[in-house]
C-alpha cells in the first residue's frame, strides 16, 4: 500500500520509543513494495508582511529578509511523526516553499517527483499521484480537517476558494519573491462536514490504538467523493452570499 499520514502522536498515549516507533510500525505494515508519505509543509516560509504592496519600506524588507529559504532538510512544524520520518534516511521530499510533502519506500521518488507552485495539492502534485497510485489516507487521532486531500479535492472543484501564497525562493542564483494563487484554508467550515458525511455514506469505521481513533480509507472514492460534495456546499455558500449582503 501507498498510503499518506496525518497524525497526532499524542493522541496515542504513551508510546515507547516516540515517534520512531509510530514510523517503524508504519513501515512494517506497508512492507517493501509500500510507501509511507507524511506532510512536511513550512508555514514559516511565508511574507510577514501580505498586505503590503510597492515598493517595501526599511522595515518590511527586514521583515521579509528574515524569513528562511526552504530547503529539503528544514524542518516542519506538521508533528513529530511526520519530523521523525522525514528526518530516516532514504526520505525524499517535495521542492514546494510552503507544502511539501515527504515520502519514503518504493515508489517515494515517483510521488515527490513534482510539485505545482501554484495549486501545490492540486493537479500535478504528489496529491494526485497517490490518487492515481490508488492508495490510501490514514488518519491517526486526527479529524478531517487535518486531512490533506481535501485541499486536493477543492483545487478540483469549479470554483474554490482562492487564497495567495507568497514566499521566496531562490532563481539562477539569486533569492526572489513568488507570488502564486491556490486553495484558500477551509478554517474547519466544510472540511469536517464532508468527511462526516464520506464515512457514513461508505461505513469507514474508527479503530483504536492505544488511545487514538484512526481511520483508513482508499483515496480515489475519497477525493471522487468530496469534490462533488465541496462543490455543492461552494455553490450554496456563493447562492447565500447576495441574500447575506441584502440583509
Amino acid at each position: 500500500m501507498d498510503m499518506i499520514v496525518h497524525s497526532s502522536l499524542s493522541s496515542l498515549g504513551p508510546v515507547d520509543g516516540g515517534a520512531a516507533t509510530v514510523v517503524n510500525s508504519l513501515l512494517r505494515a506497508v512492507g517493501a513494495t509500500g510507501t509511507v508519505v507524511v506532510p512536511t509543509f513550512t508555514p514559516n516560509v511565508a511574507d510577514r508582511d501580505p498586505e503590503h504592496v510597492g515598493v517595501p519600506d526599511e522595515g518590511v524588507r527586514e521583515r521579509r529578509d528574515a524569513v528562511p529559504t526552504f530547503h529539503c532538510t528544514m524542518p516542519s512544524s506538521m508533528g513529530a511523526v511526520a519530523e521523525a520520518l522525514r528526518s530516516l534516511p532514504g526520505t525524499v521530499r517535495s521542492s514546494h516553499p510552503q507544502a511539501s510533502v515527504a515520502a519514503i519506500g518504493a515508489r517515494a521518488g515517483q510521488i515527490v517527483a513534482g510539485q505545482p507552485l501554484g495549486f501545490a495539492l492540486g493537479r500535478d502534485s504528489p496529491l494526485e499521484r497517490l490518487y492515481d497510485l490508488r492508495g490510501a489516507i490514514l488518519l491517526i487521532g486526527v479529524g478531517h480537517n487535518r486531512n490533506s486531500f481535501l485541499h486536493h479535492a477543492e483545487a478540483l472543484t469549479p470554483r474554490p476558494r482562492l487564497t495567495l501564497r507568497r514566499f521566496p525562493m531562490i532563481t539562477h542564483r539569486q533569492r526572489i519573491w513568488c507570488e502564486t494563487v491556490d486553495v484558500a484554508d477551509d478554517k474547519d467550515t466544510y472540511f469536517p462536514l464532508v468527511g462526516r458525511d464520506f464515512e457514513r455514506r461508505f461505513g469507514i469505521r474508527e479503530a483504536i490504538v492505544g488511545r487514538a481513533g484512526c481511520r483508513l480509507f482508499h483515496a480515489r472514492p475519497f477525493v471522487d467523493f468530496a469534490v462533488q460534495r465541496l462543490s455543492e456546499f461552494l455553490v450554496s455558500e456563493r447562492e447565500f452570499e447576495p441574500d447575506r449582503e441584502n440583509g
